[in-house]
């Protein structure tokens, strides 16, 4: 899909991989929705843009919030051919430990932001797209997701993440193959150990230790080129149903 001139809808648009992508995206062409809990980061991030950036405040955990704001967009420019899914977050905790089990109602918080925030803006983008004009491909809308390495190799204390993370893998295909009669596809990026507000947290000391256990390059990820990617699996028509690993080759330790 050609992007110049089509819109974008990026959940978790204002800050990390989801504003590289919108900023990425606008440079190329597209119209951009900025889905985000942080109207006032994603205000400023329109407003530098340009007049083709546009921001809504959104919690991707409410499904009347989540509709409104496909409402919204599809008021805005009046159509949406393209979705990247970047809300979510993550949390340390293990099956078990010496205080007792995990915490249910952690376990279901985290799932209901990173696989249900997931899926309910994928529906709503699927359900607008399936009514665009098709091109010479018979394309007609891309969802791009967002999953993590953790889905594969998930580190001691990632049980909830991992979960949600892996959940996104596993609806990839059964998603690409319930839309493929309708022109629409869908992939998922799972990023390694990227440079977002989620890692500015840890420890100098245990960010050194991760990039050295990546074998190249031995760094952090930038969120640009996690960007790059998604306007790859955008402009490329024959990627589809698949999740890529964007993580430098690491393979995650046990913890």
């Amino acid at each position: 899909m050609k992007i110049s001139g089509k819109t974008a809808v990026v959940t978790g648009g204002a800050s990390g991989l989801g504003e590289a992508t919108a900023r990425r995206f606008y440079a190329a062409g597209a119209n951009v929705f900025v889905a985000d809990m942080n109207k006032v980061n994603g205000d400023a991030l329109c407003a530098e843009l340009g007049d083709r950036a546009f921001c809504a405040e959104v919690d991707v955990t409410n499904a009347d919030s989540v509709k409104a704001a496909f409402d919204l967009a599809m008021q805005k420019f009046g159509a949406i051919h393209i979705l990247v899914c970047c809300a979510g977050s993550g949390w340390i905790g293990k099956t078990v430990d010496k205080n007792g089990p995990h915490d249910l109602g952690v376990f279901k918080k985290i799932v209901d932001l990173n696989l249900i925030g997931t899926f309910d803006p994928l529906r709503w983008a699927a359900f607008h797209m399936q009514n665009n004009e098709p091109n010479e491909d018979g394309e007609r809308g891309v969802l791009i997701n967002t999953a993590s390495v953790a889905a594969f190799d998930g580190q001691m204390g990632q049980v909830a993440y991992a979960a949600s993370k892996s959940a996104l893998v596993g609806m990839t295909l059964v998603v690409a193959r319930d839309l493929a009669r309708t022109g629409i596809r869908c992939c998922t990026i799972a990023p390694g150990t990227f440079e977002t507000p989620l890692t500015s947290f840890l420890a100098p000391e245990a960010k050194a230790h991760l990039a050295e256990q990546t074998p190249f390059p031995k760094r952090f990820g930038k969120p640009d080129e996690f960007a790059s990617l998604a306007l790859q699996i955008v402009e490329n028509p024959f990627l589809n149903g698949e999740t890529i690993r964007l993580d430098g080759a690491i393979r995650m330790p046990p913890k």
